[in-house]
This record gives structure tokens, sequence and C-alpha cells, in this order.
């Protein structure tokens, strides 16, 4: 079956590489070198340069590309602004959804196909650090802002750069079986079903944003022990600093205050749980470190934006 990656000048090469690879080693496993034909669609011709300066060869270009698609990709790329406006590209993209088996994103290329109406009314994934933005530029699109990648029908959509390769090892377990699915994981040294979410990624990467020792290790100790006393007297002592000083370094270093950061880890906990478990919310409260649940579901609704129960009836398993 033919995949076709759609790509574009600054795209990440590795939502490009990493499906890619991903439908090859699943080809050699079967010992059929067509059970996957990966084909690079360009939006222009020559060669492509990524956002990392390598460049990339297209195969053809969404003007001169003849023939049928099984499933179509869109990757992404730090400068999306260039792409989501073309007209004649969201024209191509509609086409294409209406005739391929499947088709889907991988990072910010889901912009690409929520600007050509591609996600309206459909459950999608994107990069942590973009889900508020996609939630906010197209309201019409439910985005489920922990998925490491999201299946809606035929969409297929993913989260930032190394979810690619989740999302297209999910669509070889759908076409083939879990077993040649876990061969091509092993084989590649990766998870078959990575465990938890987005926010595994996001909480901890912003705690890698302070370049004070001191800072990185107060909030090494708040990812770490949720249940805590965690308020500014607690973190500051900590720290070795006076209240004030704490207060205003935390700031400077993390471009948030100690109890955001605070409120955003343990939110981030505990969507994962509302996920995977069937916890009431008295407990699930108690487990992220809330003796109050009212505040808790208070601080639920304030960050994603939605309420415990309608968080659960959304994005459940």
């Amino acid at each position: 079956m033919r995949v076709a990656i759609l790509a574009f000048p600054r795209v990440q090469l590795l939502d490009v590489a990493g499906p890619a690879d991903v439908f090859a080693e699943a080809a050699r496993q079967l010992g059929q070198p067509r059970a996957y034909q990966v084909q690079v669609i360009g939006t222009e011709t020559g060669l492509l340069k990524s956002s990392s300066g390598v460049r990339l060869a297209v195969d053809a270009t969404v003007g001169t590309h003849r023939g049928p698609i099984d499933t179509l990709l869109v990757a992404g790329s730090p400068g999306m602004d260039d792409v989501v406006g073309d007209a004649a590209l969201h024209h191509w993209l509609r086409r294409q959804s209406r005739t391929v088996r499947r088709y889907g994103s991988v990072c910010s290329g889901a912009f690409v196909l929520a600007s050509a109406g591609l996600l309206d009314g459909k459950r999608v994934a994107t990069h942590w650090n973009s889900t508020a933005r996609l939630a906010t530029a197209y309201p019409l699109a439910y985005v489920e802002p922990d998925a490491i990648y999201v299946k809606d029908g035929k969409l297929f959509t993913s989260a930032g750069v190394t979810a690619g390769m989740d999302l297209a090892l999910a669509m070889v377990e759908e076409d083939h079986g879990r077993e040649l699915a876990l061969r091509v994981a092993r084989e590649l040294v990766m998870f078959l079903k990575r465990p938890g979410g987005q926010s595994q990624f996001s909480a901890h990467l912003a705690a890698q944003t302070s370049e004070r020792s001191s800072m990185r290790q107060v909030q090494d100790h708040v990812l770490s022990h949720l249940k805590d006393d965690l308020s500014v007297p607690a973190l500051a002592a900590r720290a070795g600093m006076s209240e004030r000083s704490f207060a205003r370094i935390f700031r400077s270093e993390t471009g948030t205050t100690p109890a955001e950061f605070v409120e955003n880890a343990r939110i981030d906990a505990a969507r994962r749980l509302a996920e995977e478990s069937q916890l009431p919310a008295k407990r699930l409260a108690g487990e992220v470190g809330y003796a109050n649940v009212d505040g808790f579901r208070r601080a639920f609704g304030r960050r994603l934006g939605v309420s415990l129960v309608e968080y659960r009836r959304r994005f459940a398993k």
C-alpha cells in the first residue's frame, strides 16, 4: 500500500523519517517490500530544506502526484504559518481525504489539516506546547491535550515529533496485528504502547527550564512529591531562600509562579489518573495533593477548560 507523507520547506525531518522507518521495518518484517511504499510529496519541486538544515528529496508534488494513496500523513514544522494559508493545498487535502483509506498528521501538521477544515468535529492530538493554540484557533476541533496519538474514524493525529512513530506503529498494528507491531517496536527499540500521556513530558520539560540548580531541584521535588506541602514557604525553605527572593527568582527563571507550577503539575497528574482509572473525585484529589475536592474541581476546570466529569466522558479509556 502507498503511504504518502506531505512535506514542505522547514519541515521537521523526524516527522517524515520516523513514520517512514516504522512502515519500512514493518514491510521488512513481513518479507514483503511492497507492503508499505512510502512516498514523500512536497509542496514544491526540488530539495526541501528541513528545519534542521538537512535537505530532503521529494518523489512528487501536490501538483504532479498521480495514483491512489492509501495513507496520507501531513508532517509538522516549527514554521507552519507559511503553509496553513495555502488555498490550493487545502483543496488538494480535502480531495485526498475523500479517497484515501486514512489520513492524519504528525505534530503541528494538525494545523494544516485544521486550516483545510478537516479537523472540524474531530478528536485530535498535537504537540503538548501547541494544544491550547490549536484549540483556540480551531474551536470546532476537540483537542485532547495529553494524547500521544488519537484515532477518530479515518483520521489519525499524533503529538510531537517522535509520537509520529507511535502513530505509524498503531497503523501497522491495525493493518497486520499486534504480533507484527511488537516485532517492529522491538527492532526499533520503542514501546508498542508508550506509557502515560504527553503531560509526563510537558511537566518534566517545564522543570528543565530553570538555569539555577536550586530551582531545578525544587521543580523536581514538586513533580516527585505532589502530596507534600508545596506552599511557597515550604519550597523557599527547600531552596534555602527567603520567600520573597524565592518567588521572584522562580518566576524569573521559569516564567511562572511557584503556585502555578505546582497546580499545573498536580492537574497534569490528575488528568492521567482520570483517564486511566475510575477513582472518585475525592480520592483523585488526594492522590495529587489536594485536601479539598472542591478546590481540586475548580483547578481542574480552570487548567483544562472542562469539568472532571466532561473530561472523563471525552477522554477516558
